[in-house]
């Protein structure tokens, strides 16, 4: 191999794949057998921060920055003047083995350009993945790119070397992508969705009746949303995003800022990116799956963009004032998961220790609730503890503490960005 030409491939290829941020923890886990090498954990795979506190990596590159596509956002795109390289199979398997034995990885994370035609991408992402399974003997973890436009039955068998694949939606309406990504069409990127969900289901319930039968896509499918390219609002955004939770069962939307790095007659002239509008719909995603919340109750007609100055949540709470204060003592799980400075973890801690006794104003802290929060929301024992119920005090109080950084939710903030 000449390490040269390669140094010079994987700076191109590594740099090129740095916008997409669809990657996270696998959530799949794969034994090692016999005579191969590396194990999938569901205790995460990816370039950042676990939940635990570990740092953990993957090696993350492009197979390909050529792509015949001409998004207008994307440095990739064929009309960009910029350096270009392609990875064979071979290439990328020796890699990513070589990668892992010097301990420098524990996967990979491929994406690709679309290079000649959607097909042929996909039948060399699946060479790929056949040549690091099968010849490699490599069990550790694979997240790769579903082709917007592929055949199905490339996708199938893409699938079944994986642990995660990623269909990137990039834009929130058919008419964002038609005027930034012409070549794209919204029914080519939800057929790959489809097919993935349809196969992930099909594969369940055969495995349901034999545990011999091969995985397919165990870890789930993702997305990715490009946030601030258009006038799209953030409940058109995050609509999308409940939409595809409910319809194609993904395990994740990620939001990425737009960054401008490109220039182009129908992009937004922007400074910077939207790193706190991005951070916004992290929390709102949060809401969504966790919090029993809507995209319809977080965003409304009237009030379509997220409030900068303060987390969703809060929005909520302050703009239903008849629903508080509620008795800590009484109130059901739901409604305990709306009160802000109350997260899961403390909701479900709550009504488990009420079941032996009433719980105290001080017993609160010992549960996990951020009571500086909290308390402008709720009574206990028929006590109000807050210095006002006036929403525009208490949203100038949390305004304040936010800037501030004088409080943590854990439960809500510590997805800021994987």
């Amino acid at each position: 191999m000449d390490w040269d030409s390669m140094q010079r491939k994987l700076t191109i290829l590594s740099d090129a794949a740095k916008y997409d941020v669809s990657c996270s923890s696998s959530g799949s886990r794969r034994a090692n057998t016999k005579n191969g090498i590396g194990n999938a954990a569901c205790s995460g795979i990816c370039h950042t921060w676990s939940a635990d506190g570990r740092c953990v990596s993957l090696l993350k590159i492009l197979m390909t920055n050529n792509c015949i596509y001409d998004c207008a956002y994307c440095i990739n795109r064929c009309t960009h003047e910029t350096d270009r390289a392609i990875l064979t199979p071979d290439e990328i398997a020796d890699l990513t083995v070589e990668f892992y034995r010097r301990n420098y990885i524990e996967g990979l994370f491929l994406s690709s350009g679309v290079y000649h035609s959607p097909d042929y991408t996909t039948e060399l992402l699946i060479r790929t993945a056949r040549k690091l399974r099968e010849e490699k003997r490599f069990n550790g973890y694979i997240h790769m790119k579903g082709i917007p436009g592929a055949d199905r039955s490339l996708i199938r068998e893409l699938g079944g070397y994986v642990d995660r694949m990623s269909v990137n939606i990039e834009l929130p309406s058919a008419a964002s992508l038609k005027a930034l990504a012409p070549q794209k069409t919204k029914q080519s990127i939800l057929l790959p969705m489809n097919e993935l969900k349809n196969g992930i289901a099909e594969r369940q319930e055969e495995r349901r009746r034999s545990k011999n039968m091969p995985s397919f896509v165990p870890a789930g499918q993702t997305t990715q949303l490009i946030i601030g390219a258009t006038p799209d609002s953030d409940r058109t955004i995050l609509r999308l995003g409940e939409a595809l939770y409910r319809k194609v069962n993904l395990k994740r939307v990620y939001y990425s800022a737009y960054v401008p790095a490109m220039q182009d007659a129908n992009l937004p002239a922007v400074v910077k990116p939207p790193l706190l509008r991005e951070h916004r719909l992290y929390q709102a995603d949060w809401l969504l799956r966790f919090y029993q919340f809507s995209a319809d109750e977080i965003l409304t007609e009237k009030t379509p963009d997220f409030d900068l100055q303060l987390d969703p949540k809060a929005c909520w709470a302050l703009r239903h004032p008849e629903v508080f204060p509620v008795e800590i003592n009484r109130a059901s799980y739901h409604m305990l998961l709306r009160v802000p400075g109350i997260g899961v973890t403390s909701a479900q801690r709550i009504c488990a220790a009420r079941r032996a006794a009433w719980l105290s104003y001080d017993t609160l802290r010992r549960l996990g609730i951020v009571l500086k929060r909290a308390k402008y929301f709720i009574t206990c024992r028929g006590k109000f503890y807050g210095e006002s119920s006036c929403p525009d005090f208490i949203r100038q109080r949390l305004i304040l503490r936010e800037r501030s950084g004088s409080y943590e939710e854990m439960d809500l903030f510590s997805t800021a960005r994987p």
